[in-house]
């Protein structure tokens, strides 16, 4: 193992606990798969939880890439644009839409809704394209940020169900 980048940190039902307890801050987080880990609390009932999000400097990269490719296509028909854009969309949420990342989820979509908006304000020295126009392109070609993947349980009871049947 690496001993840059393996290290051993507290985790579990009562890391955060002991870390404030001790004075140690917030409880530790880290990278895998894509995601940042943490401890968390549901909000309802206060159980323990695995909190995922999606790390912060995975979706720059995205974001920065989407951009450059509008760049490109900046003067391709906003149809062929849209349909595009839905597909990067789906494609991003197909693996990033777990419970608890829909945060994550929207300031995906709203980000990539505002480059294109950009692209499109470029297209002219005089843009005719306003934010009501711009959300009626939005709402024809981008998906609506929801959560594809439920939580393991739900997932594999509706397995369990189909099988009996």
């Amino acid at each position: 193992m690496h001993p840059e980048k393996t290290r051993l940190i507290e985790f579990g039902r009562f890391a955060s606990e002991r870390r404030r307890e001790r004075g140690d801050g917030e409880s530790e987080t880290f990278d895998f798969l894509g995601f940042t880990h943490r401890c968390g609390i549901t909000k309802t009932k206060g159980w323990y939880t695995v909190e995922r999000t999606t790390i912060a400097k995975r979706m720059r990269q995205t974001l920065a890439k989407v951009k450059l490719q509008l760049i490109k296509m900046r003067h391709v028909p906003l149809g062929d644009v849209g349909r595009w854009l839905g597909r990067v969309v789906r494609g991003w949420m197909n693996y990033f839409a777990i419970p608890g990342n829909m945060r994550r989820i929207r300031e995906f979509i709203d980000e990539v809704s505002k480059l294109w908006y950009r692209q499109v304000q470029r297209r002219s020295q005089r843009s005719r394209c306003t934010w009501p126009r711009m959300r009626r392109l939005i709402r024809t070609y981008l998906p609506r940020p929801k959560i594809v993947h439920p939580y393991p349980e739900i997932r594999f009871l509706d397995r369990l169900a189909a099988r009996a049947v």
